[in-house]
């Protein structure tokens, strides 16, 4: 039983000069976040491993020997635990990883440093795969605008061409599971995936906070259709 002596005490942040009121309650929010405190011990480079740690759990999506795309992989943590658990890092399963920001080596993950979106981007990843992928993970978050229908439609759109990307690559029966945000157009990526996987629903993982409109999208099953790659 949790004491109030032995309860960890809340860390305050004061707001300093030329820090906003943003970014107090942003730093006040992760100094105070459990899943932040339990990645710094478990030695996972952000709280999100804890997302696809859950929901690996519930759908057994990494299997030893897969092989992973990890889409906007920065700073690492999803790709940490694919390797982990698909066995890349004695050689077993594959991890390919890609973002905009560089990203420290992680062991048994190939990454490029590199736009999603540059037009080059598909075929380097599809080199450095060497074949098709069992499972396509997509973490990718456009900038925040601070302005929720604008924030929802950039995130959707990079959500889309993950999708199109996972259609190239993945093996029959592949996995594909990409992170959204609620504002009116998740519902039509859905449909859209269920015209080439078995089963698609959307899913909300404990470690994503509750007040965050992020959800994600899993699609099982997938079909190979005749125009992939």
């Amino acid at each position: 039983m949790t004491t109030e002596r032995n309860r960890p005490l809340k860390v305050r942040v004061k707001v300093r000069k030329g820090r906003t009121l943003a970014q107090k309650l942003w730093l006040d929010r992760q100094l105070n976040d459990p899943y932040v405190a339990q990645a710094k011990r478990d030695g996972y480079r952000s709280r999100a491993a804890y997302k696809l740690i859950e929901l690996d759990d519930r759908f057994h999506l990494l299997r030893p020997g897969s092989r992973v795309v990890d889409l906007g992989a920065a700073p690492g943590g999803w790709s940490q635990v694919a390797a982990k658990r698909v066995g890349a890092e004695t050689g077993q399963g594959r991890v390919v990883a890609i973002d905009i920001l560089d990203m420290p080596p992680i062991s048994g993950v190939d990454a490029l440093h590199l736009d999603f979106l540059d037009p080059t981007a598909p075929d380097k990843l599809k080199a450095l795969l060497r074949g098709r992928a069992d499972i396509v993970l997509s973490d990718m978050a456009a900038n925040a605008t601070g302005h929720r229908q604008t924030d929802h439609l950039k995130i959707m759109a990079l959500a889309e061409t993950a999708a199109h990307f996972a259609r190239e690559v993945l093996d029959p029966g592949g996995a594909f599971l990409c992170k959204v945000l609620r504002g009116g157009t998740e519902g039509d990526l859905l449909a859209d995936l269920k015209r080439d996987f078995a089963k698609v629903k959307h899913v909300k993982p404990a470690a994503s906070r509750a007040d965050s409109a992020e959800l994600y999208v899993l699609a099982t099953g997938f079909r190979q259709v005749s125009s992939a790659a």
